[in-house]
């Protein structure tokens, strides 16, 4: 299987489909992240707060291939506001995933306590010690985005809630703007997207799922990414199948009027999407 990946200005290569984590724990996960491989992912993500980090680690090592062939993310909880914290909270991380280094660290939410120029700074140096080949943000909105950006540090990816009943036109342009790559989690909404009656008719036309057809419309994005969770070999491979579905332009207009306001995850902690 050829599978296509992101280059960024940072120099990141990232593989486009990867296999989101969350909320396998234990045997379940270390089992998917294995058979995962197997078919061919080699892009995981997980983090601190799924509490699954040590099964991933467990499923990477069982499948056997070198460390090196794996893009492995992993994210630290909103609740570490500077960059000692963040320090910490990874050394941990790359304990339980029992790996000297990830591929990309992201601060997994942004808080009102989070004291945004000293955590960047913190990242670069776990950077710079290569224990992170790369850094970036999650759930940031579009103005802390732009300062985040700003501070000068260089990030590479930017992990966000991206589907197709989700716009994400504005984050995706300053992440076009400054190099990096936007990663799309919760791509098929939970599983709800795939019973959406526009997907299924297009996905009929194709000889398609409704969720290969949303995993392509992010596909046809440039320099976006998705991780969706997947734990059964079968689902897994029925994503990766999302890679031989072309979409037309009629496709893509039908897709694209879609209503654009639905969240699926949307936490009382979660920053203002629109003036954050």
């Amino acid at each position: 299987m050829d599978m296509p990946v992101i280059e960024t200005r940072t120099g990141m290569r990232m593989p486009r489909i990867g296999l989101g984590t969350w909320p396998m724990r234990g045997a379940e996960c270390a089992r998917a992240v294995e058979g995962a491989i197997g078919l061919g992912y080699r892009h995981i993500d997980t983090a601190e707060m799924y509490g699954n980090e040590d099964a991933v680690g467990e499923g990477i090592r069982a499948a056997g291939l070198p460390r090196g062939e794996i893009f492995l993310t992993t994210k630290v909880w909103y609740d570490k506001p500077d960059g000692a914290a963040i320090r910490r909270a990874f050394d941990d991380c790359l304990k339980r995933l029992a790996t000297p280094h990830v591929d990309l660290l992201l601060i997994h939410w942004p808080s009102p306590e989070l004291k945004l120029s000293d955590a960047l700074k913190g990242l670069a140096a776990i950077r710079a010690e290569g224990r992170a080949r790369f850094i970036g943000v999650s759930n940031f909105p579009p103005l802390l985005l732009r300062r985040a950006i700003g501070e000068g540090v260089e990030l590479s990816c930017l992990q966000v809630e991206n589907h197709v009943h989700l716009d994400q036109s504005k984050l995706r342009g300053i992440c076009r703007e400054a190099g990096m790559a936007l990663t799309s989690y919760t791509p098929l909404g939970k599983g709800a997207l795939g019973d959406d009656p526009v997907l299924a008719r297009i996905a009929a036309k194709h000889g398609a799922t409704g969720a290969q057809v949303a995993l392509a419309w992010l596909l046809a994005q440039e320099g976006v990414a998705m991780v969706p969770k997947a734990a059964s070999p079968a689902r897994q491979a029925e994503n990766l199948g999302a890679l031989k579905v072309r979409l037309d332009e009629g496709d893509l207009a039908a897709l694209a009027a879609l209503p654009k306001g639905r969240r699926f995850v949307d936490p009382s902690f979660a920053p203002d999407w629109a003036n954050g």
